[in-house]
């Protein structure tokens, strides 16, 4: 594959992660750098190792690819869009889930006859990164570079470092930009940009599902 070639598959492989971390930015509501570089190189770190985990499956197999007797290569294309369907389903419906938490709660204050007050959010109050769920969003968003490792280690004339390298760097920049943006419309809509979110996240897994179903 020509560089230009990795690069287009760099871009196409981090457009998800650049989403989900926009979705991690409405989160986060305010900028802190080193979170930001965290979540951005959590993305790129994980769509790095995946390609470079499929590449090594197949070039540990490739006697038994070429056989035809390597059935462990076809279970990994098989399973892989739908794990991350669940992954991001589960995330976007416990964003929605708290996006709405406030509104149900004023409802149910108003039929009560109560006062209702939603407590602003504290500036000085820590912001919490919340490393499980970027994990878990960064292992859902690079399955798909799974597979495109996979295809890597079919092709003879690939230097897989600098496809990684590339593909990791692309998603680094892209991400951080994400987080950014989230940051900004965080701030600004608070629990419409969270419920929009969780909104975005069901729908890349649903997109992601569709797109190896009709494959």
């Amino acid at each position: 594959m020509e560089l230009w070639e990795i690069a287009l598959t760099g871009l196409s492989l981090a457009m998800d992660a650049f989403a989900v971390s926009m979705c991690k930015g409405v989160e986060m509501k305010k900028f802190i750098l080193k979170y930001t570089v965290l979540i951005a190189g959590s993305f790129a770190l994980f769509q790095m190792l995946m390609p470079l985990i499929g590449w090594g499956v197949v070039t540990l197999l490739r006697g038994a690819i070429e056989s035809g007797t390597a059935g462990g290569v076809e279970i990994i294309r098989q399973a892989d869009h739908w794990i991350a369907f669940a992954l991001l389903a589960f995330l976007g419906v416990k964003m929605i889930v708290d996006a709405v938490k406030p509104w149900y709660k004023k409802r149910r204050a108003v039929k009560r006859g109560e006062e209702y007050t939603e407590e602003a959010p504290d500036p000085n109050q820590p912001v919490k990164l919340g490393v499980k769920t970027l994990l878990v969003m960064s292992v859902a968003t690079s399955i798909d570079a799974l597979a495109v490792g996979v295809t890597f280690g079919l092709l003879e004339s690939i230097n897989i470092w600098v496809s990684i390298g590339i593909i990791g760097a692309i998603t680094l920049v892209l991400c951080f930009i994400g987080v950014i943006i989230g940051i900004k419309v965080g701030a600004k809509f608070r629990h419409k940009a969270e419920f929009l979110g969780g909104l975005v996240l069901i729908a890349l897994g649903l997109k992601i599902l569709i797109e190896h179903l009709i494959a």
